[in-house]
């Protein structure tokens, strides 16, 4: 009988059951299943329906994960086209030309890694020869995220193949002699092969998901047709443990983007053991992309495993498969087979029976090589059916064995990641395994050789013929030569010169107007790409919505909340704005994308990222190093910048330390303009040399980071006179004196020089009136638009002289026979403009708010950090008493007077 007070199955669900008897009658078949045939058929059974209806349309919450086996079964792969054993011999030398460069490179010191390549080999060698798609074809090619550690394998090939020679293999991270090879991706370094930086792991991922989004977008705009680009990010399955790397998973889905494939390599083995010890990754990464709407492709087993699988009439192999951990797999690579045989098999009494029908060869050639990701016709079945899915984005994952060809030494082992070389007898068995015609003889003091078969061999012929079939080489980066961007009109940048009269604007609001007159430039307008995280509307950018649009892949499926309003949110399928949600990281990964555009697409864009100020350097300090490698191109906006101008927001909004980071990257130009026409200045400055006519000695491959301010201030006219543009984009100029401001000091007054950078510019002012009309003390004014540039220039002539040239530094040309000490003052830290103090010839002192930030008023925040107008007073006079240029005393009555 039914227990009455038990629960039916109807009553767990909130939609009534109209036929409860049909119901009843699926549930008794499925409880006779599983009581005739054991619950693991009616598991099956279960899967199979679920997949049914999957295929079918049907909406049912997918399946997070599918057993330990291959996705495509060996009876549904395609025929491997092309020559296989001549692919076979071509990764026999890849494989061997990437550990002997790491080895001979391990009498240096330098480092490298082997074990990760030898896993992958075959991901890679399949792409190139049929799929990774040229630069040198119509479109812009296929983009490809290189695994950091695997490197060694690309250059090797890169030697096969011609574009390297043994030099440089044997320069392998000696790169200060001018014909070295960087130790990983690196474009900065080596910039006509690499395209992207993917060590930095968690990156890579994350930026192949916001290149495959750019692409799109580039295409939905009508500026370039890249639909036929692919973007492949090679990824290690360790890797996917950074946040970074799933961050984006669900973008990626949500928009549909299939022209982009996820490769894992899970060989099981982070950089000091198994990725999952006690679990298993794949299994675990599978459930994490199915979650997110990827499609997921499995190819954990080899060839040889199809026998067993057929002798598997029970599952009970599929089973013992989902339930021994990964630590256990990674064993099972170093045991013999008697204990593979106990171990694996002896749990199962139909895995023994199974066991018997296997030859210990047969065993050991199973769990020691025949893995998915070591066999080309697995990978080309995967990679297939992965270009050929149409409405999301696929990940494979690839089982392989870390360390495998390069011997007992190596497969598997916990420390394969920091063993940096193999032995002599070592390699002589690698080259017996790989079937390579290298002699003992070649083996010159114990010195391993290069191996390559010859320019006109059969091999390098072959590689080059489907590399030429495919558009070219690959990796490849390509600066297509194309004529510089036309300078937007001058009209723009000129209406910032006259200032705002007695209107208060804020530079936050003066930079998004400039961006309102340059997107509307007829040449360049179309070019700009606006980036935000969710805080348009913070920075006054919501006018831009209606007239750019947001882009959507699917446009405005819906009647926005706000249609009546004149500035109403407006998506578009071209729209033109990028508004990320809220992900700093995102919005990065975008902005690298759209900066390097110049370079993927051989189309120039002009990205704006405009962000909290404590929320760009401060998280994703590692992407702008990335971009700086990248050589991107464009302008990071810190806005509500400074650590007292965000009132009442507090410590960990209050930025009084991101140029400091941005000072140490040297791709960075940081500025901290203190009004509108500076910033105008800047960026007019800015466009030349990134997209326009770059002076000679100029590196166009910059980006500059600009920092404005929430407070609304009067914006002073341009000063007239000479070298003013100059002193902005140099860092320095003198904006008054004492005399130009009308202050009218006595002769022989006390003088001082004071220095201000952003908004702390306004409290040096008032400070410069109540220093001579308070104390009889003449100060002049001037604006440090940037700090570090100004210490850069220092730098430079500094280097010169040890090369026996005579510069003197901009700093000291422009302060030179000032008049008096220096004092500077900027809203972070005082180590910001303390970056110029030895290169200043006067007495130097400065003001800066270190520490943490707090909730307050501006004034209330400026005077706990001693850096508002009366502080500065304070200060200055203290400086001239010090000089024995007023008298001590004053000090003490002016702290009395202001209460300091």
């Amino acid at each position: 009988m039914t227990d009455p007070n038990a629960i039916q199955p109807s009553e767990l669900d909130q939609l009534p059951d109209r036929d409860p008897e049909e119901t009843a009658e699926w549930q008794a078949s499925l409880d006779a299943v599983a009581k005739a045939a054991g619950p693991h058929r009616a598991a099956y059974l279960m899967r199979r329906t679920l997949e049914r209806a999957e295929g079918n349309g049907i909406a049912l919450p997918k399946l997070l994960e599918t057993d330990y086996v291959n996705t495509i079964p060996t009876a549904a792969e395609p025929g491997l086209p092309g020559d296989p054993e001549m692919e076979s011999r071509i990764t026999a030398w890849n494989r061997w030309n990437a550990a002997a460069m790491v080895t001979r490179g391990s009498k240096y010191g330098v480092g490298g890694h082997i074990a990760t390549f030898a896993s992958a080999a075959w991901l890679y060698e399949t792409g190139f020869n049929h799929f990774f798609k040229g630069k040198e074809a119509d479109g812009s090619g296929d983009q490809l995220y290189i695994q950091g550690h695997a490197s060694p394998g690309i250059y090797a090939r890169a030697f096969l193949d011609g574009r390297l020679d043994e030099s440089h293999l044997d320069n392998f991270r000696r790169e200060s002699g001018g014909n070295g090879l960087p130790s990983y991706p690196h474009p900065r370094r080596l910039p006509w092969l690499w395209e992207f930086p993917t060590v930095s792991m968690g990156l890579g991922p994350l930026s192949a998901i916001y290149q495959a989004r750019f692409n799109r977008y580039l295409t939905a705009r009508g500026i370039k047709d890249v639909s036929d680009s692919h973007v492949w990010a090679f990824l290690g399955d360790g890797e996917m443990d950074e946040p970074e790397s799933t961050a984006a998973l669900a973008l990626a889905s949500r928009e549909g983007l299939d022209n982009l494939t996820f490769v894992i390599n899970c060989n099981l083995q982070r950089l000091d053991g198994p990725v999952r010890a006690n679990f298993k990754i794949v299994q675990e990464l599978e459930a994490q992309f199915r979650g997110a709407g990827w499609n997921v492709i499995k190819s954990l087993w080899g060839n040889a495993w199809d026998e067993l699988f057929q002798l598997d009439t029970t599952g009970a192999l599929v089973r013992r498969l989902r339930e021994v951990p990964d630590a256990q797999v990674q064993t099972y690579q170093t045991r013999d087979a008697a204990y593979i045989r106990q171990d694996f098999f002896g749990k199962d009494p139909a895995l023994v029976e199974m066991a018997k029908l296997l030859s210990d060869d047969k065993i050991l050639e199973c769990f020691h090589l025949s893995r998915g990701g070591h066999e080309a016709r697995k990978v080309y079945a995967a990679y297939k059916a992965a270009v050929e899915f149409k409405g999301a984005p696929t990940v494979i994952l690839a089982q392989t064995v870390k360390g495998h060809t390069l011997g007992e030494g190596f497969a598997s082992k916990n420390a394969n990641h920091q063993m940096k070389k193999l032995s002599v007898d070592e390699f002589k068995t690698m080259r017996d395994l790989l079937e390579l015609p290298i002699k003992d003889s070649d083996f010159v003091d114990g010195v391993v050789p290069y191996g390559h078969p010859g320019a006109d061999s059969p091999e390098v012929r072959y590689l080059q013929e489907r590399r030429a079939a495919l558009g070219g080489p690959a990796p490849a980066r390509r600066v297509h030569p194309v004529a510089p961007l036309p300078a937007p009109a001058e009209k723009a940048f000129a209406s910032f010169d006259k200032g705002s009269g007695s209107q208060n604007v804020a530079t936050t609001m003066a930079f998004v107007r400039l961006i309102k007159d340059l997107v509307r430039d007829k040449e360049t307008g179309r070019r700009w790409v606006p980036i935000v995280p969710d805080e348009a509307r913070t920075f006054g950018m919501e006018s831009l919505f209606p007239s750019l649009g947001i882009y959507s892949p699917k446009g405005q499926t819906y009647e926005p909340v706000d249609r009546d309003q004149l500035m109403y949110y407006k998506e578009a399928q071209n729209g033109q704005i990028l508004n990320e949600g809220i992900t700093e990281a995102g919005s990065m990964a975008d902005f690298i994308a759209a900066s390097t555009s110049y370079a993927t697409h051989g189309e120039a864009m002009i990205p704006f990222y405009i962000f909290y100020s404590m929320f760009g350097w401060q998280r994703t300090a590692d992407q702008m190093w990335q971009l700086g490698d990248q050589l991107g191109r464009g302008f990071l906006v810190g806005a509500t910048a400074g650590r007292t101008t965000l009132t009442g927001e507090g410590l960990q909004h209050a930025d009084g330390h991101s140029p400091v980071i941005a000072a140490t990257n040297p791709a960075a130009l940081t500025y901290d303009p203190a009004f509108a026409y500076e910033v105008a200045t800047i960026v007019r400055d800015g466009i030349r040399r990134m997209y326009g006519e770059a002076a000679p000695g100029e590196d166009p491959n910059v980006f500059y980071y600009l920092t404005v301010y929430n407070e609304p201030l009067p914006q002073p006219a341009k000063p007239s006179g000479l070298g003013i543009d100059e002193g902005i984009v140099k860092g320095l100029y003198r904006f008054n004196t004492a005399e130009s401001a009308g202050l009218s000091p006595v002769a022989n007054a006390p003088r001082i020089q004071l220095l201000g950078s952003g908004t702390a510019i306004h409290w040096v002012l008032k400070a410069q009136r109540m220093l001579a009309e308070e104390w009889g003390v003449a100060a002049d004014v001037w604006s440090a638009t940037s700090w570090t540039e100004l210490r850069r220039d220092a730098l430079e002539a500094d280097a010169g002289l040890l090369r026996g040239e005579e510069r003197v530094p901009y700093v000291r040309q422009a302060l030179h026979g000032a008049e008096g000490p220096v004092l500077a003052v900027s809203d972070y830290m005082r180590q910001v403009p303390d970056q110029i103090a030895q290169w200043v010839e006067q007495d130097w002192s400065s003001l800066g708010a270190d520490g943490f930030g707090l909730s307050d008023t501006r004034e209330g925040a400026r005077r706990h950090f001693g850096v508002d107008a009366e502080s500065v007073v304070v200060a200055a006079l203290a400086q001239l008493a010090r000089r024995g240029e007023v008298k001590a005393t004053a000090v003490k009555e002016a702290r009395e007077k202001y209460g300091l």
